[in-house]
């Protein structure tokens, strides 16, 4: 019954494929990684006109004590510099 039930509906396969309707850990708050990660701030990059992408700037231990106590800006800036940027894609989960 289970593939016949798939052919219905085919939108259950895909909630359990991915399982996108989870969140783990259950109580964090993805908004605020600063509370989960060291060292990282949540932005927004505008890749071009409409399309706004959501992401996470960590910035690797050696530069942790100079992001100690920075704003947003400075996070921006760092991603600027000559430093190399490693770009992490998480695959199909529904949370960064």
């Amino acid at each position: 019954s289970v593939p016949f039930l798939v052919r219905l509906f085919p939108s259950v396969l895909t909630k359990f494929v991915y399982l996108n309707f989870l969140a783990f850990p259950v109580f964090a708050d993805f908004r605020r990684p600063e509370l989960l990660v060291n060292n990282t701030v949540s932005l927004h990059l505008t890749t071009e006109p409409g399309v706004t992408v959501g992401i996470w700037h960590t910035v690797p231990s050696s530069r942790g004590a100079e992001a100690q106590g920075k704003d947003r800006r400075w996070y921006e800036e760092a991603l600027a510099d000559a430093h190399p940027v490693i770009i992490y894609l998480h695959g199909n989960g529904g949370t960064r």
